[in-house]
C-alpha cells in the first residue's frame, strides 16, 4: 500500500513473475503475487541523502508485544518518529501519520499536505515508523533473522504501538485533551482506518489515501489491479495498449533464440549482461504498473523524476515509433521514461540492482502471513493472462519462512465482504480518497457509507495525490478534493470542541 508507497507505497508491487521452460513451447507460466512496498522500488533512494525536513528527530521505547504476558513481551525496542510543533498550542489537535512499509523520513518527504494544514489547524505534526521498518528494529540486526523474531511484524501490533505511542506523547505534553486526526496512504491508508475502528477514543477521525482495504479474500475479482493499469494505457491509445500487449508474445520469441540473453542486454542498454529473460520481463513490467500508480497531473519525484501524466507520455513514445520498429523496442523505449526521463543514466541495472534494506524483506514476511491480496491477469489485460494458485504459494511461505498464511485473517479481524455494514454501523469520521488512475484504487471504498464515512473519488486523481504538497500547476479538482478534506477534518474538530466544553 504504498502511497502506496510506500512504497501503497507505498503502498506502494512486486511481480514474482518467471519466463520458464514452457516459454520454449510459446506459453507463459506466470505466477502473480502481492504488492511490494512501491516505495522500495526505486534503488538510488538508498544512496542518495535523507530529505531535509522540517520535523525533530525522536525515539519512543516501545513493547515488544502487546497482546501477551510471555517475559519477552515486556522486551523494548525504540521506535522511531518524527515530530513538529512549530504551530501547535496546548489543547490544539495533533495529526499523525500512520506509517508503512519503510523509512518515515520518505513518507514525511512525501506527505506535504498535512505540512500545508498545519498553520490552518495550529496542528501537531507527528509521523511513526512502523515497527520492523527504518530505525525501528526490535532486535536489531537480527529482527529479520528469522520467524522468532518476524513474528511480532503485523498490522495489529503496529495500531497499538501507534495507540501507546499517542497517548504518552499527550501526556507528556500536558494535553491529553488534544483530538487526533490519523493520516495515511496505501497500507498506511488500510493502517489509519483500521486504527479508527479499533481505537475510536484516541483519534476522532481518519483519512486514508489510496487505502485497498478490499484488497483481501473475494471481496473484488482478483484481475481488478491489473485489468486497471490496463484501462489507464488503453484510455490513452488503443495502439499503445496493443503494443505493450504484444511484446511479451516477441519477449517469449527472442528467449528461445541461442543468442537470446546477449541480444536482449544490447537491445535493452544493460550495465551489465543478463542472466535471465526474466529480469526483462519484471524491468518493463514494474515500470508500466508503477507508472499508472504515479500518473499525477504535474511533474513529481515520488518513486522516480517523471514528467506530468506520464502514462500519456509513455504512449506518445509508443505512438510516434517508426512504423518499421518491433513491439518490444516500442515498450523499451516507453518504460526507459520511468527509468531514465532525466536522462542521467548510460545503462540500466536491469538485474543487478539491491533491494534497500529494510524494505522488501519485511514486506515479504507480511504478505506470506496476513497481507494476503491475490492478484491475477485477466485476457482484458495487457499483461500475459496468469493465475494464482495459494497452494503453491503457501508452500514457497513455509520454505522461506517456516509459515503459513492466513489468508482470511484480515477479513476476520477488520471485515470481510460486510465490511460496508461494518463501517456504517460502527465506524464515523472516516474519510476514504481515491484516484481512479490508481489501479489501487479498484480496493478501496469508492463510495458514501454513510453520512460520516465518506468517499472522495476523482476520475483523473493517481497514487495517494492528494497527500502531496500543493503547486501551482495543481487542477482544480484536486484543489477541490483538498478543500472537501480540510472542511471534513474542521467539522470533526467542531464536533469534537462543542463536545469537549458540554462534557
Amino acid at each position: 500500500m504504498a502511497p502506496c508507497l510506500s512504497i501503497f507505497f507505498l503502498f506502494i508491487v512486486t511481480f514474482c513473475v518467471t519466463l520458464t521452460a514452457a516459454a520454449a513451447a510459446g506459453h507463459y507460466s506466470l505466477q502473480t503475487f502481492f504488492p511490494r512496498p512501491a516505495y522500495q522500488s526505486l534503488i538510488k533512494h538508498a544512496k542518495t541523502p535523507k530529505p531535509k525536513l522540517p520535523f525533530k528527530t525522536r525515539y519512543f521505547p516501545q513493547t515488544l508485544d502487546h497482546f501477551s504476558f510471555h517475559p519477552k513481551s515486556s522486551k523494548i525496542f525504540y521506535q522511531k518518529y518524527l515530530i513538529n510543533t512549530q504551530y501547535w498550542h496546548k489543547g490544539a489537535p495533533i495529526f499523525v501519520y500512520t506509517g508503512n512499509e519503510g523509512d518515515i523520513e520518505w513518507f514525511a518527504a512525501n506527505t506535504g499536505f498535512m505540512l500545508d494544514i498545519a498553520p490552518k489547524f495550529r496542528a501537531l505534526l507527528l509521523f511513526i515508523e512502523h515497527r520492523f521498518y527504518g530505525e525501528s528494529m526490535p532486535f536489531g540486526k537480527d529482527s529479520y533473522q528469522s520467524a522468532k523474531t518476524l513474528g511480532y511484524l503485523n498490522s495489529q501490533q503496529a495500531l497499538a504501538d501507534f495507540a501507546v505511542l499517542i497517548r504518552s506523547l499527550k501526556q507528556n505534553l500536558s494535553s491529553e485533551a488534544s483530538p487526533v486526526v490519523v493520516f495515511g496512504g496505501s497500507y498506511g491508508g488500510m493502517l489509519a482506518a483500521w486504527f479508527r475502528l479499533k481505537y475510536p477514543h484516541i483519534a476522532i477521525g481518519a483519512l486514508a489515501s489510496s487505502a485497498p482495504i478490499l484488497q483481501f479474500d473475494k471481496i473484488i475479482p482478483w484481475s481488478s489491479f491489473y485489468d486497471a493499469v490496463s484501462l489507464d494505457f488503453k484510455d490513452v491509445s488503443q495502439n499503445c495498449y496493443e503494443v505493450i500487449k504484444g511484446s511479451w508474445a516477441e519477449l517469449v520469441a527472442i528467449s528461445n533464440q541461442k543468442q537470446a540473453l546477449a541480444e536482449l542486454s544490447k537491445a535493452f542498454r544493460t550495465c551489465k549482461s543478463l542472466h535471465s529473460t526474466a529480469s526483462v520481463l519484471e524491468w518493463l513490467w514494474t515500470a508500466f504498473v508503477y507508472t499508472a500508480m504515479v500518473n499525477y497531473p504535474t511533474e513529481a519525484n515520488f518513486l522516480k523524476p517523471l514528467p506530468a501524466y506520464p502514462v500519456q507520455q509513455m504512449c506518445k513514445i509508443i505512438d510516434k515509433s517508426p512504423s518499421g520498429a518491433t513491439k518490444l523496442s516500442r515498450a523499451f523505449a516507453a518504460a526507459s521514461l520511468y527509468y531514465n526521463y532525466s536522462q542521467t543514466e548510460n545503462c540500466f541495472e536491469v538485474e543487478h540492482e539491491v533491494d534497500p534494506p529494510h524494505g522488501l524483506l519485511g514486506w515479504h514476511w507480511q504478505t506470506c502471513t496476513e497481507m494476503v491480496m491475490p492478484m491475477t491477469c485477466s485476457n482484458e489485460s495487457m499483461f500475459p493472462p496468469s493465475g494464482f494458485d495459494y497452494k503453491k504459494f503457501a508452500e514457497q511461505c513455509r520454505m522461506k519462512y517456516g509459515v503459513l498464511p492466513r489468508p482470511h485473517w484480515i477479513t476476520t479481524e477488520f471485515g470481510g465482504e460486510r465490511i460496508e455494514k461494518v463501517l456504517k454501523r460502527f465506524g464515523s469520521n472516516i474519510i476514504f480518497s481515491n484516484g481512479m488512475q490508481d489501479p489501487w484504487s479498484r480496493g478501496g471504498v469508492l463510495r458514501n457509507i454513510s453520512a460520516t464515512v465518506i468517499a472522495l473519488v476523482t476520475e483523473k486523481g493517481a497514487h495517494h495525490i492528494d497527500f502531496r504538497a500543493a503547486t501551482k500547476d495543481d487542477p482544480d479538482w484536486l484543489i477541490q478534493q483538498r478543500r472537501q478534506e480540510v472542511e471534513n477534518i474542521q467539522r470533526w474538530l467542531d464536533e469534537y470542541y462543542v463536545d469537549l466544553r458540554h462534557a
